[in-house]
């Protein structure tokens, strides 16, 4: 069986090369034009190949970072790795990717949520945050949840899109995983409004705090 070359997967991705694809996805800040479907079934094939995904990151090429991403294998990867990454990683998709598929599955994930957290960088800090709203709704032992709140009244109002987008997940998070800091969360969200114009397609819950807390705790509460 020959190898792949980091070579063959660049002609293959540059063959899915759509531009209605890339139309679509420039419009969310992402400059690649693969159909994502057609991605994850490059990287079925291909399997996992630490070495192939290090290569494919390096090319600095959107899809094939996605494709890197999709068949790396997240523990593999040293902390220093981790952050050179996620300063490199400036797409949207490729940042969202990068923190669900790698970081998160990641021994590491909990020290580069502390040290992202704060980071001066709004798109690093943008995924402390995730880190954060991820253990807010599955680990929340040891949060200042209270805490969490001060830093979003205080920031999130003015804070750069990416990392606005972040904190208001946080913030809904937060009022619907913990009752006892529920109405704290909704009364933030009213009175800051972020993503309160947000279009919203139908049968999509909206963005904006108050009405995502209140449609997730419906949800759940539902007989």
């Amino acid at each position: 069986m020959t190898e792949t070359t980091v070579e063959d997967v660049l002609a293959e991705l540059a063959a899915l090369e759509d531009p209605r694809v890339r139309a679509v996805n420039e419009r969310h800040g992402d400059d690649h034009g693969v159909n994502l479907t057609k991605l994850r079934a490059v990287a079925k094939r291909l399997k996992t190949q630490q070495d192939l995904a290090h290569q494919l990151w390096e090319t600095g090429d959107t899809a094939a970072r996605l494709l890197a991403l999709l068949i790396c294998r997240p523990k593999a990867f040293e902390r220093h790795e981790l952050d050179a990454m996620v300063r490199e990683a400036r797409t949207p998709k490729v940042h969202d990717w990068f923190v669900n598929y790698v970081v998160k599955k990641s021994p590491h994930a909990e020290d580069l949520r502390r040290e992202w957290f704060t980071d001066p960088d709004s798109v690093v800090a943008s995924a402390g945050w995730a880190l954060t709203t991820d253990r807010v709704a599955k680990k929340p032992e040891g949060l200042d949840i209270a805490g969490l709140l001060d830093v979003i009244e205080a920031q999130m109002k003015d804070a750069p899109d990416r990392l606005q987008w972040a904190m208001n997940s946080c913030l809904a998070q937060i009022g619907i995983e913990h009752a006892e800091h529920r109405a704290r969360a909704l009364e933030i969200g009213e009175r800051l409004e972020v993503l309160k114009d947000y279009p919203t397609p139908p049968n999509c819950t909206s963005p904006f705090a108050p009405v995502w807390i209140a449609e997730m705790v419906r949800r759940r509460d539902a007989p």
